[in-house]
């Protein structure tokens, strides 16, 4: 049973920065590609940043040069460095992971990050 175990939210002030953890556990085939994701009120989910296997990564414009998204293969662990945050990343941030050769995604169960202004 695959599991994720998101930290580091919380509450920061407008140009603050916050990281973000996401444990994935109970694969034996491991994970490939790995990201963030988020929800604010009233508005859809939205992709944050992603990471595969190899390391290329992929950002939402409204994120480019603030935030980083790297991850650690051998603890199946992936982060997002968030720099210089905005009241507008106020949201619920979810990770997901897709499984190695079955390709099932899994959602952690978010943590909220809120910018007060």
């Amino acid at each position: 049973q695959v599991q994720l175990v998101e930290s580091g939210g919380g509450l920061v002030q407008a140009g603050g920065s916050l990281r973000l953890s996401c444990a994935a556990s109970g694969s034996v085939f491991g994970f490939n590609d790995m990201g963030w994701y988020r929800q604010a009120p009233g508005k859809e989910r939205e992709l944050v940043a992603s990471i595969t296997s190899g390391s290329s990564t992929n950002y939402a414009d409204s994120v480019k040069g603030r935030f980083t998204i790297s991850r650690d293969n051998a603890k199946n662990t992936v982060y997002l460095q968030m720099n210089s945050l905005k009241p507008e990343d106020t949201a619920v941030y979810y990770c997901n992971v897709r499984q190695a050769f079955t390709y099932r995604y899994f959602w952690g169960q978010g943590t909220q990050v809120t910018v007060s202004s």
